[in-house]
């Protein structure tokens, strides 16, 4: 027998070998599903899934930068925490860092591409008359390179849009440190005023016990009745409900306070209390000044222009991406043989000029498709602008109102103060009666919350209107005072 008859046979055998694998591969597989895509699904609508396999497990947060564990912190050192540990920012950062990296991308366009290959190859062939070419061992190196020469501006807006789109992340980084500040001074002003209402709840327990013991006495000096302890003692069951209450909402905005520093909710942070009442101040500058600072300051508004820009951008280059083309090309390779055959080079270099003729209106809808994009995109932009200048005038009105809030509730609260304290004298010297008491006290514990919480509404509506500003400086007033 030949050797090119034994070659044959070998190839026949391999190939039944394999025909007969497949079928008893194929007799084991269920041809319904056999890369076994249901076990990700759960057999039927009202059957909870069970994973076959162990559940990924949450890895714990990085490292994070935690506060002094002997020492209050104040509303800035609270801020520069939130900063460095907000997984926020750092999600921000790694966005504007890829679409900067998208300018290089882009930029690569402009530039030879060049490659190198190196291959090998063994092979045998009959020719048409019969003839077996033996077997012949090739193998060498190439370079081949590839450069766009001219395309009518294609590469160039790209790259203007991958400059705007990495400018518009830059932006919205920006604009996500603002965010993480104002959510830090929302939960700070929010996590003061719980405190104080806890402590004002403290102080109406108290006043509520005073009167039960007054009750008591006066009865027992047959100058109340038993239904007057037990109205009193009804009082101070309150009085302890909403104080347990407070207390609960006190650890809750201290766990959202902690999240919003991009600590655990259960990290023990000391907050570092207010001296004194607040100064509330006036409002510095205009309303309209606001609004036209607001359209330069606030970087999601620039952002959203970049944004628009990027959109026309592409729109162009969509436009153009039907003219010609030129491309160069050019390669250069050697061959070497196994056998006794001498080594043979190829060289060559083309020039190409490609013109699209017809694209079945693929180009067409390509570009009304990126002018609606960039007509949307600048939409976005001004219903953004609209959204802001609302911002600005409602958080405007917001800090006005508040401020008259403040003034008026210590009005209240004084008034109020007093009429409990007169009521508590009388009712304890045996004139008045446990009703009058009970309302004085009721008046005076929500004239103190009013006047906590006329204290949030400012703070948090200074807060909203820097924010809605844009101001990374404190353009109003300290939100710390002492």
């Amino acid at each position: 027998m030949s050797i090119g008859c034994l070659k044959r046979a070998t190839a026949l055998l391999l190939g039944l070998a394999g025909c007969l694998f497949w079928a008893v591969a194929a007799s084991a597989l269920d041809f319904k599903d056999p890369f076994r895509t249901e076990q990700y699904v759960s057999p039927a609508p009202s059957t909870r899934w069970q994973s076959p396999d162990p559940l990924p497990v949450l890895p714990e947060p990085g490292t994070v930068k935690l506060p002094p564990p002997d020492r209050a912190l104040s509303l800035p050192e609270l801020t520069e925490l939130a900063l460095i540990n907000n997984p926020r920012t750092r999600q921000a950062w790694y966005a504007a860092r890829a679409a900067a990296a998208g300018i290089g991308i882009d930029q690569a366009d402009d530039l030879p591409q060049i490659s190198a290959t190196l291959s090998g190859q063994r092979s045998e062939s009959g020719g048409q008359s019969g003839n077996q070419v033996p077997w012949l061992t090739r193998y060498g190196p190439s370079v081949t390179l590839s450069w766009l020469l001219f395309d009518f501006g294609v590469s160039d807006y790209q790259t203007k849009a991958a400059e705007m789109l990495a400018l518009a992340a830059s932006l919205t980084q920006n604009r996500v440190l603002q965010d993480v500040v104002f959510v830090v001074e929302q939960n700070y002003y929010q996590y003061l005023g719980t405190d104080a209402l806890v402590r004002s709840n403290e102080l109406f327990l108290k006043s509520v016990q005073t009167s039960l013991d007054a009750t008591q006495r006066r009865r027992e000096a047959g100058l109340a009745t038993v239904a007057d302890v037990y109205r009193a003692e009804t009082q101070v069951a309150q009085a302890q409900l909403n104080l347990t209450r407070s207390k609960g909402g006190l650890e809750k905005t201290r766990g959202a306070l902690a999240s919003a520093v991009g600590l655990p909710v259960n990290a023990a942070v000391q907050v570092q209390h207010l001296e004194g009442e607040p100064k509330i101040g006036e409002l510095s500058g205009s309303l309209e000044s606001m609004l036209t600072r607001a359209k330069s300051s606030r970087a999601d508004l620039i952002a959203a222009e970049a944004q628009a820009r990027a959109a026309r951008a592409q729109a162009e280059a969509a436009a153009r991406a039907g003219y010609p083309t030129i491309t160069l090309n050019a390669n250069s390779g050697s061959s070497y043989f196994r056998q006794d055959l001498q080594r043979t080079d190829t060289n060559s270099v083309l020039v190409t000029l490609s013109v699209p003729l017809f694209t079945g209106f693929r180009q067409t809808y390509q570009t009304r498709q990126a002018e609606a994009r960039a007509a949307q995109a600048e939409a976005s932009r001004d219903a953004l602008t609209r959204q802001a200048e609302l911002d600005v005038w409602q958080s405007y009105y917001d800090v006005r109102t508040a401020s008259d809030g403040v003034n008026t509730t210590a009005v209240q609260l004084r008034a109020a103060t007093q009429t409990a304290e007169a009521t508590l004298a009388r009712y304890q010297s045996g004139f008045g009666s446990l009703l009058d008491l009970i309302t004085a006290q009721v008046d005076e514990s929500n004239a103190r919350v009013q006047r906590i919480q006329s204290y949030l509404d400012w703070f948090v509506a200074v807060a909203r209107l820097n924010y809605s500003i844009g101001a990374d400086d404190k353009l109003l007033y300290a939100l710390n005072p002492k």
